[in-house]
């Protein structure tokens, strides 16, 4: 009995989990790719994998787990995308469908006491602050989601990217230094 109870417990933090970072997964993965489909197979990819191999440590070792999964599985992708955008180039394929990001980062509470002209340019913030992040390298996209939206220090990064600290730093100093410059209308 109580080692069904300790499954059963164990069963329940990873549920909470994964329930509590899929969304911000999901953002994550979906501004990387610029694809939504994708985005989903990438979060469902980085879960299932977490469960099936780590599911035994400790629950304070799964945020960084999960996120070095997680950065593999967008990094792979990259690398499959760049195979096939050169094969396509060579036989001369083109996309039909042109996928744009979903503006998923407004996807934040409304607050309906503020006036229109104010829910405007909120509105016209997150979608340049979208369009910002995904503009960028994919290496200093994926720190800054890291640092700020995850709130993961340098160290914890550096882990999950598999770089150094002053790597980390260099690329978070260049992601703020580029978004500052594309944003500075909204300021």
């Amino acid at each position: 009995m109580p080692m069904e109870r300790d499954f059963d417990k164990q069963y329940l933090s990873m549920n909470h989990f994964l329930a509590d970072i899929e969304g911000r997964a999901f953002r994550m993965a979906q501004i990387a790719t610029g694809n939504r489909d994708d985005a989903l197979e990438i979060v469902q990819d980085t879960m299932m994998k977490l469960v099936q191999k780590y599911s035994h440590h400790q629950t304070s070792e799964w945020k960084a787990l999960f996120y070095s999964i997680l950065n593999s599985r967008i990094l792979d992708w990259h690398r499959r995308q760049s195979v096939r955008n050169r094969f396509r180039s060579w036989l001369n394929w083109s996309d039909d469908e042109d996928e744009t990001v979903e503006d998923a980062l407004a996807q934040h509470p409304t607050d309906t006491s503020h006036e229109p002209d104010i829910k405007l340019q909120d509105s016209q913030f997150m979608t340049g602050l979208n369009t910002a992040l995904s503009a960028l390298p994919l290496r200093q996209q994926q720190v800054f989601l890291l640092r700020v939206w995850e709130g993961l220090d340098i160290n914890e990064t550096a882990l999950i990217m598999q770089c150094s600290a002053s790597s980390v730093k260099t690329h978070y100093a260049r992601a703020l230094e580029k978004l500052r410059g594309k944003l500075e209308d909204y300021q």
